[in-house]
């Protein structure tokens, strides 16, 4: 159902990867590869933070300040289930998405560590900050509507079972005095 909101999770992930891994054939310019691949870290954490994720699975997150200054995080569901937002494929997309960047990220991690290109650290723990980021935000988004659902669930059958324990009583007290006569 949203093709182009597909596209894009997966659209500026993918080419922050492919452009850090194949940039020193196109440029020979640390700074120019540098800011490109910042450039689209930052769309993918926007987009994925605003746009894909309430579209492709419902949840959104955000954090806001009270005006105390103290900071409140906002993990947010739908009430409705995901299946009518979107499809089931586009759910897998995106969570796939989700969770296979950060752990290429942390991959580049370990090998620009172990071959000393220093200079690309910063890069890449960028690249881990933001994906983790989306994630662990998302993650929360999930757990936190299975909550919701989960209470109102417990509240709905709560409060359905009180009625029907109420009518079993009185079902009891009837039947007594049925068998008395005084019904």
């Amino acid at each position: 159902r949203h093709p182009l909101a597909t596209f894009f999770h997966l659209f500026f992930r993918v080419s922050a990867i492919v452009t850090y891994l194949f940039c020193d054939w196109f440029s020979n310019s640390f700074v120019a590869c540098f800011v490109t691949i910042l450039l689209l870290l930052s769309f993918d954490f926007w987009s994925v933070k605003n746009v894909t994720g309430r579209l492709l699975v419902g949840l959104r997150w955000w954090n806001q300040i009270d005006e105390d200054g103290k900071s409140h995080w906002v993990f947010e569901a739908k009430r409705v289930p995901t299946i009518a937002a979107s499809t089931e494929a586009e759910a897998r997309i995106f969570w796939l998405g989700l969770i296979i960047c950060p752990v290429i990220w942390t991959m580049f991690f370990f090998s620009t560590l172990f071959s000393l290109k220093l200079k690309w650290l910063a890069l890449v723990i960028a690249g881990i900050s933001l994906q983790t980021a989306n994630l662990y935000g998302y993650i929360h988004c999930k757990l936190e509507g299975q909550k919701t659902v989960s209470r109102v669930t417990s509240r709905l059958f709560g409060t359905a079972d009180i009625p029907k324990r109420q009518n079993r009583r009185i079902s009891d007290g009837t039947e007594e005095h049925g068998k008395t006569g005084t019904r």
